[in-house]
C-alpha cells in the first residue's frame, strides 16, 4: 500500500496487548497526520510504552494492526525500521564508548560508508551541543547530555517518524527546555513525532493532538484547547491577603461559579469554574465589595491539561 497524500503516516487499529494476565493495551486506536506531533498522555503502566513498542516493531501485539508510512508493522517490520527512529526510557547508548564511537556505531549499524557514518555523527554532536564531549564515554555525562545523545543516535540515518518515550523524564527544568527547542526544530524540518509523556505540560506545550490513555484505552483525543473546553468553562481564581478569610471568599465564590471551588491554602486563593467568565467575574468583585473583602488577585484563566486528566480519570497525574 503506497502512502498518498492526506493519509496517516502512523496508524494502528484496536491494538491489544496481554502480558500473562494483564491486559497492557485494550484496543488501542490512533492516528497521526505527517509533519505533526501527536501527544500520548497517561500514567506509568496506562500503556503508552507499549504502545510505542508495538509501533516500533519491538513487540507483537495480540490483536489489532498497525502501518507505518504505509508499511505493516507485523509483516514487514524491516522496512518499518528504515523509516523510523526511537528514543527514550530504552537509552540505546552504549555506556563504554565516547559520544562519537556511539554515533559513529549506529551509522555503520545502518550500512553507511565510514566517511559518511563520520561526517554525519559529527554534524549530530554539533547539533545537540555534545561536540566538547564528543570523545568521554557517554558513562560520564549527565542527564540532559545522554538524553541529546540518545536523540541524536536515533536520528543517524535521518527517520521520518520519531518515536520519543518520555523524553525528558528525570530532567531540570532547564535540560527539558533544551529538548522541547531540538523537538520543535526536528518538527520544522518535516519530521513526524509521537511522543509519550507523563508531563502534562509537555503535551501542551509540544503536541498538535493529543491522545490520553489509561488503562490500555484512548480515554480522550483532541488538541489541548478541544480537551480543555470538554471540562467546561474557564477557571476564576481569586486570592485574599488574609488567610482567615479564605472560608469566606470559598463560600462567595461558590455561589457565583459552578461546582466546589477549589481552596489553595498556601497562596490564600481560591478557584472555581464558571460557565460565563467576564459576568461572574464582575458579580465576584460586587459581593467581595458588599462583603468588605479585598481580592490580592484576580484572574480568569483555561482549564489546565491537569484538570483535564482529573476530570476523565478522577485522579491526578
Amino acid at each position: 500500500m503506497s502512502h498518498g497524500v492526506g493519509e496517516p503516516i502512523i496508524q494502528a487499529e484496536g491494538l491489544v496487548k496481554h502480558f500473562g494476565k494483564v491486559q497492557a493495551l485494550n484496543g488501542v486506536s490512533l492516528s497521526v497526520e505527517p509533519g505533526t506531533v501527536l501527544g500520548v498522555l497517561g500514567p506509568n503502566g496506562a500503556g503508552k510504552t507499549t504502545t510505542v513498542r508495538i509501533l516500533c516493531t519491538l513487540l507483537r501485539p495480540d490483536a489489532g494492526n498497525a502501518h507505518i508510512a504505509g508499511i505493516d508493522v507485523i509483516k514487514d517490520p524491516d522496512a518499518v525500521r528504515e523509516v523510523i527512529g526511537l528514543s527514550g526510557q530504552y537509552a540505546a547508548v552504549d555506556e563504554q564508548l565516547t559520544g562519537r564511537e556511539n554515533l559513529d556505531m549506529f551509522g555503520r549499524l545502518y550500512h553507511m560508508k565510514k566517511a559518511r557514518a563520520r561526517a554525519r555523527a559529527e554534524e549530530l554532536l554539533d547539533r545537540f551541543n555534545l561536540t566538547d564531549a564528543a570523545d568521554r564515554p557517554a558513562k560520564t555525562y549527565s542527564g540532559g547530555m545522554r538524553r541529546r545523545l540518545d536523540l541524536a543516535a536515533s536520528l543517524v540515518v535521518s527517520p521520518r517518524v520519531i518515536f520519543l518515550d518520555e523524553p525528558t523524564t528525570g530532567l531540570d527544568p532547564r535540560s527539558r527546555n533544551g529538548m522541547w527547542d531540538v523537538i520543535r526544530d526536528l518538527v520544522d524540518e518535516g519530521a513526524t513525532l509521537l511522543l509519550t509523556t507523563q508531563y502534562l505540560e509537555e503535551a501542551d506545550a509540544l503536541a498538535d493532538n493529543i491522545i490520553i490513555i489509561d488503562h490500555g484505552r484512548v480515554i480522550a483525543e483532541g488538541t489541548a484547547d478541544a480537551l480543555k473546553s470538554q471540562v467546561g468553562g474557564e477557571r476564576m481564581v481569586v486570592a485574599v491577603k488574609e488567610r482567615d478569610r479564605l472560608k469566606e471568599l470559598a463560600g462567595i465564590a461558590a455561589a457565583v461559579g459552578v461546582g466546589e471551588p477549589e481552596i489553595d491554602e498556601e497562596a490564600h486563593a481560591v478557584t472555581v469554574a464558571v460557565s460565563d467568565g467576564a459576568r461572574s467575574l464582575v458579580e465576584l468583585v460586587r459581593r467581595l465589595d458588599a462583603d468588605h473583602i479585598e481580592p490580592s488577585d484576580l484572574a480568569l484563566r483555561r482549564p489546565t491539561l491537569d484538570e483535564v486528566f482529573l476530570s476523565l480519570t478522577g485522579r491526578k497525574t
